[in-house]
C-alpha cells in the first residue's frame, strides 16, 4: 500500500524552522505534512508553590487548536476541553523525561503547542516540535547566565503509527488516521527507550504480535525524527 507515492514506512516531509518567532527564548514551526504546529518555549524565575524550596525548576506545556486550522472553523470555546487537557498533560510529560530540573533551579518553562494547520499527528508533531524550541530555549538562558549549563538530557521525538487492513502505517494523515483499526501514538527518546505508548483498538482487538510491529515501525521513524532534529539544530 502506498499513500500519495508515500511507502508504508515513510513519515511524511519534514520541516523544522528555528527561531520562527522573536519574543521567546525557543520558537520552532514544525511541518509534517500538511500539519503545522508553533511551539514556543518561554522562562520564568518561579517554580509552583510544591516546589519552593527544593532547588528544582519546572517545565509545563499547553496545546491549542486555532480556530482556523481546521477545515470547519473550531470554536474557541471548544479547544479547551477534556481532550486538550490531557495532550498537554502528554506534551509536558514528554519533554520532563529529556530535562534535568534540578539544573534549573527556581526556573519555569512553559512550552506553548499552537495548530496552526491540522492534518493528522498534531500531539505527536507538538512533542517533536517542542523539543527543539526547548532546546535551543534552554541554550539561551546558558548564554545569558541565567543557568550554568543546558538541563536538556536526550532527544524526544513523537510519531503516530496505525493498522489499516493488513498494514502498519507510520505517520497518519487525517484521512488515514479516521480509517485506521488501530490508532496508536509513540513517543521516545533518541537512545530509544519508550517515554508514552497511546494504543486503541477502533473495533476488532489488536494482538501483542501487531503491537510489537507498530513499535518497531514508530521506532524507526522517530530515529529519523531525532536525525530531523539534530540536522536542524545545527544549522
Amino acid at each position: 500500500m502506498t499513500r500519495q507515492g508515500r511507502g508504508v514506512a515513510e513519515l511524511r516531509p519534514v520541516t523544522l524552522h528555528r527561531g520562527y518567532t522573536e519574543m521567546t527564548p525557543g520558537s520552532v514551526l514544525i511541518e509534517m505534512g500538511g500539519t503545522r504546529v508553533l511551539c514556543t518555549v518561554s522562562a520564568e524565575d518561579s517554580v509552583p508553590s510544591w516546589l519552593r524550596g527544593s532547588k528544582e525548576g519546572w517545565l509545563t506545556a499547553e496545546y491549542a487548536m486555532l480556530p482556523g486550522s481546521g477545515r470547519q472553523r473550531i470554536s474557541r470555546g471548544a479547544i479547551s476541553g477534556g481532550r486538550v487537557k490531557e495532550i498537554q498533560r502528554l506534551i509536558g510529560r514528554s519533554l520532563r523525561a529529556a530535562v534535568d530540573l534540578a539544573a534549573m533551579p527556581g526556573i519555569s518553562l512553559q512550552v506553548d503547542c499552537d495548530v496552526l494547520q491540522a492534518d493528522g499527528g498534531t500531539r505527536t508533531a507538538a512533542i517533536t516540535g517542542a523539543w527543539v524550541a526547548l532546546a535551543d530555549a534552554c541554550d539561551t538562558l546558558v548564554a545569558t547566565g541565567r543557568i550554568a549549563a543546558s538541563p536538556v538530557t536526550e532527544h524526544v521525538a513523537a510519531v503516530s503509527v496505525g493498522i489499516i487492513g493488513d498494514d502498519v502505517l507510520l505517520d497518519l494523515a487525517y484521512a488515514e488516521d479516521v480509517a485506521a483499526d488501530v490508532d496508536c501514538n509513540v513517543v521516545m527518546t533518541g537512545g530509544g527507550d519508550l517515554i508514552e505508548v497511546q494504543g486503541t483498538a477502533e473495533g476488532d482487538p489488536f494482538t501483542r504480535k501487531q503491537l510489537e510491529e507498530m513499535l518497531d515501525v514508530a521506532s524507526a521513524g522517530i530515529d529519523r525524527l531525532v536525525t530531523y532534529q539534530r540536522e536542524a539544530r545545527e544549522r
